[in-house]
């Protein structure tokens, strides 16, 4: 069973890794054509195109510049550990074992606007390139028509590799809609989380990818492979709901009380 998450735009390479169990990325020929075509964008073009601040933009356009293979541990750090944000905060890679890193390597996927499809192991160098961004390059319009024919062979391999031929999405919307469904040759399962408010049950963002990575982490640490025992899922308060689920989208939800 492989799950796949999105990637986070805040950044942390000041935190030394917890391992130096490192691998590279598989597409980064695909990444440097993007660097290439980015290089050529003054700041100004950045902020317009990735609707950005002129600071952010700035920072955005040394980091295209300075960007340099081969990655090591002195200049790039391992992906799982190198992105922040919600997900992370629930993921907590920082803390896994060796052995629960070796686990993910096989088991979890990163989506990346830069670097297409990550292993938590490969190592990364900082950049900004969000997935919905209309970059217009060799394969078309944005990077959606770039990344859409190399992905779901990508990960028809992780998933063959994983030893169940299931993918759990616990990708944000704007990141799997890279993938082209139609040639994955396996079952998807959505998790979706939704919180109490107010009496009613309903997605809160900030919760709600805070549980994808908490869920991403219990998939490694109890090494799930049977889609099955997903539903038995009770981190952080959170059940599964029967009731609410549909199909393949399994709802799990959590009372007000249980936060």
């Amino acid at each position: 069973m492989l799950s796949v998450i999105s990637p986070a735009k805040t950044l942390d390479f000041e935190t030394p890794p917890t391992t130096e169990q490192v691998s590279q990325p598989d597409f980064l020929k695909h990444s440097q054509a993007l660097i290439t075509i980015l290089r050529d964008y003054s700041p100004q073009q950045i902020s317009e195109l990735m609707g950005i601040s002129d600071k952010l933009a700035g920072l955005n356009a040394a980091r295209f510049e300075e960007w340099r293979p081969p990655f090591t541990l002195s200049n790039a750090k391992p992906a799982a550990q190198a992105f922040q944000g919600d997900v992370y905060t629930g993921l907590q890679a920082e803390s896994f074992s060796e052995a629960e890193n070796r686990y993910a390597q096989s088991h979890l996927r990163i989506l990346s606007g830069l670097y297409g499809l990550l292993r938590p192991l490969d190592l990364i160098q900082a950049y900004r390139l969000e997935m919905g961004t209309k970059l217009p390059n060799s394969a078309g319009k944005d990077l959606y028509a770039y990344w859409k024919p190399i992905l779901a062979p990508a990960l028809n391999e992780a998933i063959a590799e994983s030893g169940s031929n299931v993918l759990v999405n616990l990708a944000s919307n704007e990141y799997f809609k890279a993938v082209d469904t139609k040639q994955l040759n396996t079952r998807i399962i959505t998790p979706v989380f939704k919180d109490e408010k107010n009496g009613t049950f309903k997605i809160i963002s900030f919760y709600a990818k805070k549980a994808r990575g908490l869920m991403s982490a219990w998939l490694i640490q109890e090494q799930v492979n049977d889609p099955d025992k997903l539903k038995a899922f009770d981190v952080a308060g959170y059940r599964f709901d029967a009731a609410a689920s549909q199909g393949d989208t399994f709802v799990f939800t959590r009372k007000e009380a249980d936060r």
